[in-house]
């Protein structure tokens, strides 16, 4: 499955997750429903992925976890906040810098229409279209 294909599918997840429940709920309540809707959509994915980091000779295996690796080319963080601030957008940018994944979803379920609440992100437009493959951890 191509990248774009892949963020496709996930923003339809998304979609249908907060068309049936709408915002304001807790982060976790949009967490078990997204994951139940990977499922349905036979997406490959795992939840809190582990994202090493290595600095010099020590490693710290587990030191970031994001909310979904799917289809082991998109990160998706997920969010129920009032407004989707600076450190969020850097948050999910270092994940894809420390794990050489191409794109990543930032979504915000706390919002009337969910497209205000959707940020596709990547370190460049190079790496948004060449999907590379991530070590299972």
């Amino acid at each position: 499955m191509e990248t774009d294909e892949v963020t496709e599918a996930v923003i339809g997840a998304a979609l249908a997750v907060h068309r049936a429940l709408g915002p304001g709920l807790l982060e976790s309540t949009y967490d078990l429903c997204l994951t139940e809707e990977l499922k349905q959509r036979d997406l490959g994915f795992e939840r809190q992925h582990m994202i090493p980091v290595t600095y010099g000779d020590l490693v710290l295996p587990s030191a970031y976890r994001v909310d979904f690796l799917v289809e082991e080319q998109v990160i998706v963080e997920i969010k129920s906040v009032a407004a989707i601030d600076p450190v969020h957008l850097a948050q999910v940018l270092t994940y894809l810098k420390l794990s050489g994944c191409p794109v990543g979803l930032l979504i915000n379920f706390n919002v009337v229409l969910l497209r205000d609440g959707i940020r596709r992100l990547a370190l460049g437009f190079e790496d948004a279209r060449r999907p590379r493959r991530l070590q299972s951890r």
